[in-house]
């Protein structure tokens, strides 16, 4: 990874000439490190949930909520940061969103009951939801083609070692401090660092002359755009089919694995193991993408996902289906996701650099909820097996291809992404 100026393709503006160049390095780790925040939020209170559900009196598998109203309202807050990102910067835009995650995160910390725990949770994940929206369209600012696909899947690699370590740090705050509460309070403390961070280092990424009037009329077309147009839409809808799968597993990792095959004091260890190989994967398709193009790779790793999917919806027909099969296939899915998602998502917004933040809002919104709502309703149906989780991947990684047909016309392995910016 250089630390450099990104010369090839890059579009410099006057306050970075004027702040000085940001390298490449710095960059991926900053721009992985702010969604690494909305990460940390859904993954660091995973160990605690059953000291959670049994303190504020949550029942069954409503302890969910605590993750899938985050999901499902980051998903629609989504909408909101890019159209003020397309007007006033980034800059702004992001730094008001950090001091609502940071704030509300302290609220988190402060709940007295578990509704309203589910309500502050659902606040954080929406107002917070410009660290989701805004790293993508800071790099599209920056670069295009097959070269975005490269650096949002070197942004992926980093932002995945958080949901790797984060079940770990919530379990040894949970430890350490004896309260889950104190888990909030360190997402508060992570949000302080990334302020800092971004204030000092990070440009204004938004040209002059890429700015956009905040009026009801055009953001609307921009946004209906992004998500309508046919050479992208397939990919869009395809990433939320299959993340939703992945998100039902989060919303009912714990449950899962500690219950349906006796491993909870080994679900920090499973948890990371799995989101680690998925940041393997990510690096992996860093070094190949430029290569190979966004689309040969990532329709290759859903063809495959696919196999594997039928393989674990098989193992989970079995009556005697063990930790020994689920954890290496569930690794094996994860890890395809990271040849899928960096490529997905750079694919739906190459075409819209003009209008990054409303595009990279629409589609997040449109990728976040469906996924979100997909999870909850993947995580909801646990019933103490595998086999709902298993259906849905099944069946989500089949949609996603039909989609994907559809976004190319039915003519899969194209051609490389033009590196314009």
């Amino acid at each position: 990874m250089r630390n450099d100026q990104l010369a090839t393709g890059e579009r410099p503006t006057a306050e970075a000439a004027k702040r000085g160049p940001i390298g490449e390095r710095e960059l991926i780790w900053m721009m992985a490190l702010l969604m690494a925040l909305n990460a940390f939020g859904i993954d660091a209170i995973l160990p605690a949930l059953d000291a959670l559900a049994t303190d504020l009196g949550a029942q069954g598998n409503n302890r969910q909520f605590v993750v899938g109203a985050y999901l499902l309202a980051a998903g629609i807050g989504t909408l909101v940061p890019g159209a003020f990102a397309d007007r006033y910067g980034r800059r702004p835009v992001l730094f008001v969103a950090l001091f609502l995650y940071i704030s509300l995160s302290i609220a988190c910390a402060l709940a007295s009951t578990f509704d309203m725990l589910v309500v502050l949770r659902a606040a954080q994940g929406f107002f917070a939801a410009g660290i989701i929206a805004l790293p993508p369209a800071i790099i599209r600012d920056r670069v295009g083609g097959d070269k975005m696909a490269r650096m949002m899947s070197l942004i992926f690699v980093i932002f995945l070692l958080v949901p790797a370590v984060a079940p770990s740090i919530g379990q040894g705050v949970l430890v350490l401090m004896g309260d889950w509460r104190w888990i909030f309070a360190s997402m508060a403390l992570a949000g302080v660092v990334m302020s800092a961070w971004v204030y000092f280092r990070l440009p204004e990424t938004l040209h002059e002359e890429d700015r956009q009037e905040i009026r009801i009329g055009p953001i609307a077309r921009n946004m209906k755009s992004a998500v309508t147009l046919r050479e992208t839409i397939g990919y869009t809808l395809g990433s939320a089919l299959v993340f939703g799968g992945l998100f039902g597993f989060i919303n009912s990792s714990q449950q899962l694995i500690g219950e349906a095959f006796g491993a909870g004091d080994r679900f920090p260890l499973i948890f990371a193991i799995c989101a680690g190989c998925m940041a393997l994967a990510n690096w992996s398709n860093s070094r190949i993408v430029e290569r190979f193009g966004a689309r040969k790779v990532s329709h290759a790793a859903l063809f495959a996902f696919i196999a594997v999917a039928a393989a674990q919806l098989y193992f989970a027909n079995q009556p005697d289906e063990t930790l020994w099969t689920f954890v290496p296939l569930m690794a094996a899915n994860m890890s395809l996701l990271g040849f899928i998602g960096a490529n997905f998502g750079s694919i739906a917004l190459q075409p819209f650099r003009h209008i990054a933040g409303a595009a990279s809002s629409a589609q997040g919104f449109l990728r976040m909820t469906s996924g979100a709502l997909l999870g909850a309703f993947v995580g909801y149906a646990y019933d103490g097996t595998a086999r709902p989780l298993a259906a849905a991947l099944l069946v989500t990684a089949v949609l996603s291809l039909a989609f994907v047909l559809f976004s190319e016309r039915g003519e899969l392995f194209g051609e490389k992404m033009p590196e314009d910016a």
